[in-house]
């Protein structure tokens, strides 16, 4: 939560006008290199919707997250739907472990029911492209792909993109927010 791209997309995202609540997992607080295991991270992921639930009010709720956060949310959603979410937002959906394509990791979102928004670099190693499209486009009208042109799973693209950082995130920002403007019931 306190990664510097997590602050960073915070803010832009503040500035769309959408607040953020950012948590831990409990392996990341104890600074152990090893994730804990899946039931872990997803009643992590619930308890953290419940939290966001309670300070938000009669706000419009999503929810989400970069790398493996994103992948538990929608997991723990598909297990069971999370109360009051009104839809899913992924920054780098990792599908594969870098330099071993597949799908597998991305089987359990046909088990999701809400609206899904898919941020994803075209040089991003745990999401090949040629891999990710089809599986979202069996999931039809759930499921949106953003595609930010030479950018890694970090969102940094090349010097010679001449993107800044700052205007990537702001570009994601923007995404999200168009994109939850439309999520509105």
């Amino acid at each position: 939560m306190r990664h510097s791209f997590m602050e960073a997309i915070a803010d832009r995202l503040a500035d769309c006008g959408i607040a953020t609540f950012r948590y831990q997992f409990p392996y990341m607080e104890q600074r152990s290199p090893r994730p804990d295991p899946p039931p872990v991270l997803m009643a992590t992921v619930r308890s953290a919707v419940a939290a966001a639930t309670e300070e938000a009010g009669d706000l419009p709720l999503l929810a989400g997250g970069k790398s493996m956060g994103g992948r538990m949310t929608s997991t723990a959603g598909a297990e069971k739907p999370l109360p009051g979410v009104r839809g899913l937002v992924f920054f780098g959906f990792p599908l594969h472990a870098a330099g071993k394509p597949g799908a597998e990791r991305g089987e359990h979102l046909a088990g999701v029911t809400v609206p899904m928004l898919f941020l994803q670099g075209t040089r991003d190693k745990l999401a090949e492209l040629s891999l990710l499209r089809p599986l979202l486009s069996r999931l039809g009208d759930r499921a949106q792909l953003s595609v930010v042109n030479d950018a890694d799973h970090s969102f940094h693209l090349p010097k010679r993109s001449g993107k800044t950082d700052q205007q990537v995130l702001e570009e994601l920002a923007q995404t999200v927010g168009d994109w939850a403007s439309r999520q509105q019931p």
